[in-house]
């Protein structure tokens, strides 16, 4: 059976969009099992737009869809065109974006709004009993969305820098959700919930460490479907 997987991307770059490593190492991994890939995007304006070159804001503005289509290779729908009944398995890749234009995470943290459709295809998944794929910054969406979850975005501990955003920890089980702590190439699977989440770019790793803990959460995302 080709497992057939929706992949929301949040555009294109890490400080404003989805970050490209991830989202470009979660496809390979797809293609590699065989599964057949839909790229989906929001319709609607960046929060911001950052000068990748030197971490600044920009004044310009950018499309959410539009930016992502860079990834996509063009290949990209508005996710108002989602059909979860067409689909098996739901992946979101890392980034900014996540925080700043699939929700306001990066501005509200545990009272954020998560954008509309979002949370439909999230909380959709979740009621069909449809695995969900979550790395990076990506699993505070089923934080703020599924209740009581299982997850990981890595370790508790700044551990001399590796992890630099192990503060995002408490911020999720404020939300009333297990943190499990995991290291970069492993994952948590929450079985009850269907949720597999792993840290990627929360941690100041190698890139095929990275790499390799995204094969994983592919591979256990795909044997729950």
């Amino acid at each position: 059976m080709v497992a057939r997987v929706a992949l929301i991307l949040a555009g294109c770059g890490v400080y404003d969009g989805t970050e490209i490593h991830e989202a470009s190492a979660i496809l390979v991994h797809l293609s590699r099992a065989g599964a057949e890939v839909n790229m989906f995007a929001p319709d609607c304006d960046q929060l911001q737009v950052i000068d990748h070159s030197n971490g600044k804001p920009s004044t310009e503005t950018r499309n959410v869809l539009a930016e992502s289509a860079r990834i996509a290779r063009g290949n990209i729908q508005s996710l108002s065109k989602l059909e979860v009944t067409q689909h098996d398995v739901l992946i979101i890749p890392g980034g900014f974006g996540v925080a700043k234009n699939l929700s306001n995470w990066a501005i509200k943290g545990k009272s954020c709004i998560v954008n509309q459709e979002v949370e439909d295809a999230i909380k959709e998944f979740h009621a069909a009993g449809k695995p969900i794929g979550l790395c990076c910054i990506a699993p505070v969406l089923a934080a703020k969305l599924i209740p009581g979850c299982e997850l990981t975005v890595g370790y508790e501990e700044v551990a001399d820098g590796r992890w630099p955003f192990a503060d995002t920890t408490k911020v999720i089980k404020e939300l009333g959700c297990q943190h499990v702590c995991k290291d970069v190439h492993e994952t948590h699977v929450d079985t009850k919930n269907k949720l597999v989440t792993t840290s990627a770019f929360m941690c100041n790793a190698e890139l095929h460490e990275i790499f390799d803990g995204i094969g994983k959460m592919v591979k256990e995302v795909l044997d729950l479907a």
